[in-house]
């Protein structure tokens, strides 16, 4: 992939104001400083966003948006995946409460059963199928099946290959891809997907052109296997999916991207991170799917995209970046101006930084203090004065979508004894620090860890470094 050349200091963006697709935000409330659901229907409202995506049922929440007109996509959490699959009663039980008790008031269009449950570390993919069956049916005996439709997001993960994009193919031990797709075709419902260009640039930022992962112009990229040409990483990245689905021959499902989004800051090796950066791919990216076409390989195909998330989240996990996603502060200010309608994209400008200043991060290698890194050798391990909620839920992330190797911790490996909570986690944590090259910020997970000098040792195992 060639580099790209910059573009003048302002780019003023025309827009042709076709039908297009449709701009949704995701409602997380991982914090303790958000304002009242109320508030935050009034502010969605404001803004002209009119589809929400939320991570369960709250009762207040729910209550929040009735009479709104604001398309709700609910929730039911992995943790409850199980009794779903096992109980049809639970399922109808579930059902009754959290959505038949509220619709169409409220007017619930989907349910997301679990949520990247591909990636789990809780092995929760065998129940996912049953559960989503389970669900339909108790949708059906309450006759809402043919309003609200059952679909599960998958993480771009889920795929093999990603690149190019002709090549995309799901992972071969997902063996319960194609019953998903299977179950999504008889229930006429749509395959939901989360994309972030942002992890593609960070980790590749030396081959991906900023221009090219931020929907700037640029010459683009042509796909040797398809012929066709890609001028953003966002339409590379789906049509990859799309070509998975064909691989498998469900090339009639529609797709949903339950998330997508750029952070307005990160640590010191979060490259890309910043408020600049975030403004310009949030907001081309409404004018991306407002201004209407689909992608490449299926350019009739209009989507539907839902912005992660609506507010910076103080209490996730995670590096700096997990906490500002958000589009805006919890006291309802805008992290950065950009338009969520088709009227706003009428006066929208992107407004860019000197060359100098298109990144806010700039890229050091690791045991450079200047970069925050920590130097020396250095290990991550759990504070067990945290708490074992903390702890779990740190080593759930770290396993599971910050990407840490976790095969010596399980069940027969070399480092699954001693079976302790803190042993585990401690592993976990110092792969996804060693891995994030020991950089300021990667050894912290809400508290649960902290950075030590000597080389720890739980049993026979000790924590190693990826030098």
């Amino acid at each position: 992939m060639d580099y790209f050349s910059f573009l003048p200091l302002l780019l003023l963006i025309s827009v042709s104001f076709a039908d297009g697709g449709s701009i949704g935000v995701n409602y997380g409330r991982v914090a303790n400083n958000l304002p009242s659901a109320v508030k935050v229907v009034e502010l969605l409202k404001s803004q002209g966003l009119d589809r929400v995506k939320v991570y369960d049922t709250d009762p207040a929440v729910l209550r929040a948006f009735s009479g709104s007109d604001i398309k709700l996509t609910v929730n039911l959490p992995n943790e409850q995946l199980y009794n779903a699959a096992k109980r049809e009663s639970f399922a109808y039980a579930w059902v009754q409460r959290n959505v038949a008790a509220y619709h169409p008031d409220t007017k619930i269009e989907a349910i997301a059963v679990g949520n990247e449950v591909f990636v789990d570390p809780h092995n929760t993919t065998r129940f996912l199928i049953p559960a989503m069956k389970n669900v339909h049916e108790a949708l059906v005996k309450f006759n809402l099946h043919g309003d609200i439709k059952v679909s599960s997001p998958i993480a771009l993960s889920a795929l093999q290959n990603s690149y190019p994009s002709s090549a995309g193919s799901f992972r071969p031990e997902l063996v319960d891809m194609k019953p998903l797709l299977d179950f999504l075709r008889q229930t006429g419902s749509y395959m939901m997907v989360n994309c972030y260009p942002f992890f593609a640039y960070e980790s590749n930022s030396d081959v991906i052109p900023l221009d090219y992962a931020l929907f700037r112009e640029n010459p683009g990229v042509v796909d040797a296997g398809n012929g066709l040409r890609y001028f953003n990483l966002f339409d590379a990245q789906i049509d990859a999916v799309f070509a998975a689905m064909t691989a498998l021959k469900y090339d009639d499902i529609k797709l949903v991207v339950t998330e997508t989004g750029w952070p307005s800051k990160g640590d010191s090796n979060e490259l890309g991170a910043s408020i600049e950066n975030a403004a310009a791919y949030n907001g081309n990216m409404v004018r991306r799917i407002l201004t209407g076409g689909g992608t490449p390989l299926r350019p009739d195909e209009d989507l539907t995209v839902y912005l992660f998330a609506l507010f910076n989240e103080n209490k996730k996990f995670g590096p700096t970046s997990e906490r500002n996603f958000g589009l805006f502060y919890p006291d309802q200010r805008k992290v950065y101006d950009i338009p969520f309608t088709a009227e706003g994209l009428k006066t929208y400008r992107e407004v860019r930084p000197p060359v100098a200043g298109n990144q806010s991060i700039s890229k050091r290698g690791k045991g450079n203090n200047a970069s925050g890194n920590v130097s020396g050798q250095t290990w991550c391990v759990a504070n067990a004065e945290a708490g074992k909620e903390r702890l779990q839920a740190g080593l759930d992330y770290a396993c599971g979508e910050g990407g840490a190797d976790c095969r010596s911790i399980q069940p027969g490996s070399t480092c699954y004894n001693p079976n302790t909570l803190e042993a585990h986690a401690s592993f976990a944590f110092n792969s996804y620090y060693q891995r994030k090259g020991r950089a300021g910020g990667t050894c912290y997970f809400g508290g649960a860890a902290y950075v030590v000098m000597e080389q720890p040792k739980f049993g026979k195992c000790e924590l190693p470094t990826e030098d």
